[in-house]
């Protein structure tokens, strides 16, 4: 059987800005499922072919056109493009089958473009789907969730595929995706995995993929792809420190605030962490994720200015998400909350999101109860800054006056200098500005 696997990362450039994003930044946002399913096929003794896309070229170029099976897996960003591929592939005989977020999200719409469309997947259920075990125009998953990942080592060929340069360089931005868990113990409304339970992946494979990107692939992040990472902070710890110090290779993760503590930062900067992402979402709801349960408001924009200024300390680089447009949002009060907390967090990158009503989330089933999705938007706009659904407390018109007033607030030449001023590092000067 010849078999493909393409994950589409991004639409397809529309400037020369966006080409150098996507070959710098979107090139390495490579998912490690797409690359597990090829490790797999190759096992299975199929001749496997593994591209990514993200942005740049043409990517119906990136596998043979005579291939006996396509998976495909992307965001519902990219839902247009992947359909229109799979309608070329299906044209020419080939079997094609979706997974990932937005065939989690959106599996129905998918069954109009697929033959099979995957929610969770393991090697026993791909063997089968190679086999043509699987019923054409059904939705499926694997009897246990996706947990045994291959490793680094099995990897490789797909790793020099999707994330170094003509599958030999390294870059400054070159990223190894990994995983130590699944699943998060939160259940944000508007979250794909808010009913996800958490669970340790082996820790025995950690430290063998830690040791040997050390050996083989030195220069690159470790980009952890766990969806909340370290929930069992010790046991992931005690394996990336049982790393003598002069191996240990630099790594980034998203974690909430409330695992944090002061021991704990300092745990991370042994282990060379070197960006930490944490989800602060909103000033007034999900304060449980970084310890401040009954919180909220000024009060809380002062807490969480606190801790990161703390971890600040320990992790070169922090990203703080924010949410703008949610139900508990109302008047003026988060956006001079959110500009209050870019003016005492200057080091912190901040990301404002809205709300996307992704499908299988409470917050789309609460907008759908109360009629508030747009149905005629397409998938293209499921992504900021697009409105796909009725803001509750705000007009069309003043929720994006507000946004482009938090945008040009955190974009200003005033808080471009106080970023710089606040920064020592130069490569994260480069990001800044």
């Amino acid at each position: 059987m010849k078999v493909g696997i393409l994950e589409i990362m991004a639409l397809p450039s529309g400037s020369l800005t966006d080409n150098i994003v996507n070959l710098t930044f979107t090139k390495q946002y490579a998912s490690v499922t797409p690359q597990a399913i090829s490790v797999w096929s190759r096992q299975l003794g199929h001749e496997t072919f593994y591209a990514t896309y993200y942005g740049v070229g043409k990517p119906e170029s990136l596998l043979p056109r005579d291939l006996d099976l396509v998976f495909f897996c992307g965001c519902t960003l990219a839902s247009p493009l992947i359909y229109a591929l799979a309608k070329l592939y299906r044209k020419g005989g080939t079997f094609t089958v979706i997974g990932g977020p937005h065939a989690e999200s959106f599996p129905a719409d998918c069954l109009r473009f697929f033959d099979l469309v995957v929610k969770d997947c393991d090697k026993t259920l791909i063997a089968d789907i190679i086999k043509g075990n699987c019923d054409r125009g059904v939705y499926i998953s694997s009897a246990n969730p996706f947990d045994d990942c291959p490793t680094v080592e099995e990897r490789m060929p797909e790793i020099r595929a999707s994330s170094l340069f003509q599958k030999k360089w390294h870059g400054l931005t070159t990223m190894v995706p990994i995983v130590s868990s699944m699943g998060c113990p939160y259940t944000c409304n508007f979250c794909t995995d808010w009913n996800s339970n958490y669970r340790l992946l082996s820790t025995e494979r950690l430290l063998a993929d830690i040791k040997y990107i050390k050996k083989n692939i030195s220069n690159a992040i470790v980009a952890f792809h766990d969806p909340n990472f370290a929930i069992q902070f010790d046991r992931v710890f005690n394996v990336l420190e049982a790393v003598p110090p002069e191996d240990r290779v630099p790594y980034l993760m998203e974690c909430s605030l409330s695992i944090l503590n002061e021991s704990r930062l300092q745990r991370l900067k042994e282990t060379k962490c070197s960006i930490a992402v944490h989800g602060i979402e909103s000033w007034q709801d999900y304060s449980n994720k970084v310890g401040l349960k009954n919180k909220g408001g000024i009060e809380k924009v002062k807490e969480v200015a606190k801790k990161l200024q703390q971890v600040r300390q320990y992790v070169p680089y922090i990203q703080a998400n924010l949410m703008f447009g949610l139900d508990t949002d109302i008047g003026e009060e988060p956006i001079a909350l959110t500009k209050e907390f870019m003016e005492k967090t200057p080091f912190a990158w901040p990301v404002i999101n809205i709300p996307i009503p992704f499908g299988g989330t409470p917050i789309f089933d609460n907008y759908k109860a109360s009629d508030r999705i747009l149905k005629q938007m397409p998938f293209a706009f499921y992504y900021f800054p697009y409105l796909v659904t009725i803001i509750k407390n705000y007009d069309p018109v003043s929720f994006f006056q507000k946004l482009i007033e938090l945008s040009d607030f955190g974009s200003s030449p005033e808080m471009l200098k106080r970023r710089i001023e606040s920064e020592p590092e130069w490569k994260i000067l480069i990001f800044h500005s």
